[in-house]
């Protein structure tokens, strides 16, 4: 059955800034999409201009170089690397490939897990997040992971709650998982962005993990979301062919895999952009709070916060800007809104258009 939300012409995510340019005829500033405030890397640009020359041929499908240079990144085997048209693409190879009878999801979560799942009628079943532990992921869970449960989707940090899952916790579930046989994928997608982000990594798992799945894209880090470019990190070389099996031919550019291997070399770039995140999350948080918003403690580069102000999204985007409305959330509700972080300046204007809004000068 088709999604509503793409049915109606309405969007599940963020980003929509095609319909806002359709209807107010400029481009907004765009806090609904947490993508790299810097912009695309100068780096990726070129590798991207120059590998339009050769555009006139299919690109490589088995990605060869951009998974060599992958594996030299992440001292994984390249056979057990799976390049795709970003994260989604391969959350719904995950779910083809896999055929799950039954899965568990945590909520509020990215969506395009259950929408996953549902395309192959998996039952899937709910670990809720509660508000008063602040969407915490619970050490319940463990316990929920049984020999029923074909498939387990995490995101480290969650999304949209920003938290990042306690080492420890990761550990429990990975043992329950190989105790049940359950396939364990784990989105760490937005992991890069966080403060110390790559030593809270499983990236070196799958080499010991029977059914561990990790999915990286180059979206957010190096703001290629239009690119579209995402891997996975398989335990063995088997799993890796069932997801390459199940994509599309030719589902990565040839613009994207040049991209993708110029942002590899972005360490300049990677820098910067830590450094703005670790001054401007926790000054954005605290001034939302000031305020007046109910902000979850999160280390993400986005921010999950909850609105006295009702239709915020609504009033700011009469303003230019955007933000996610997270009612859409299985777990949340009207009023839960998520906002990337950007730069000192992008903020500022943030922060300014809420307190007008809030003052009811909007």
């Amino acid at each position: 059955m088709a999604d509503k939300e793409y049915s109606d012409g309405k969007l599940p995510h963020g980003g929509d800034w095609a319909s806002y340019k359709e209807e107010y005829g400029r481009l907004p500033l765009d806090f609904s999409a947490s993508i790299s405030p810097l912009g695309l890397p100068e780096g990726v640009q070129r590798a991207a201009v120059r590998a339009l020359a050769e555009a006139d041929r299919y690109p490589d499908p088995l990605c060869r170089s951009l998974r060599q240079k992958l594996s030299a990144f992440h001292g994984v085997e390249p056979g057990r690397i799976v390049c795709g048209n970003g994260a989604a693409d391969l959350i719904t190879r995950i779910a083809w490939a896999l055929r799950p009878r039954r899965a568990l999801i945590a909520v509020p979560g990215f969506s395009e897990y259950r929408r996953s799942l549902d395309a192959v009628l998996c039952r899937t079943e709910r670990f809720v997040l509660r508000e008063e532990d602040g969407f915490a992921l619970g050490e319940e869970i463990a316990a929920r992971i049984t020999p029923e449960i074909d498939l387990l989707f995490l995101a480290n940090p969650m999304n949209p709650s920003g938290k990042r899952i306690p080492d420890d916790l990761l550990m429990r579930i990975l043992d329950a998982c190989d105790r049940t046989g359950t396939v364990f994928v784990l989105d760490e997608c937005f992991l890069p962005m966080t403060p110390g982000g790559e030593a809270h990594t499983l990236i070196g798992e799958p080499l010991k993990r029977q059914g561990l799945i990790i999915l990286r894209a180059f979206t957010k880090t190096y703001a290629m979301a239009g690119l579209r470019l995402g891997y996975a990190l398989c335990a063995d070389d088997e799993m890796a062919g069932r997801l390459s099996f199940c994509g599309q031919p030719w589902s990565v550019s040839a613009v994207s895999q040049a991209a993708g291997e110029a942002a590899l070399l972005e360490k300049d770039y990677k820098e910067r952009l830590m450094r703005l995140l670790a001054a401007e999350r926790p000054r954005l948080a605290g001034e939302l709070e000031n305020l007046g918003f109910t902000v979850i403690p999160g280390e993400a580069p986005y921010i999950l916060f909850k609105s006295p102000v009702k239709h915020l999204d609504e009033k700011l985007r009469d303003e230019g800007i955007l933000i996610r409305s997270c009612e859409n959330f299985e777990g949340l509700c009207e009023g839960w809104y998520r906002t990337a972080v950007r730069t000192r300046e992008d903020n500022d204007r943030l922060l300014e258009a809420m307190r007008a809004v809030r003052d009811g000068g909007m």
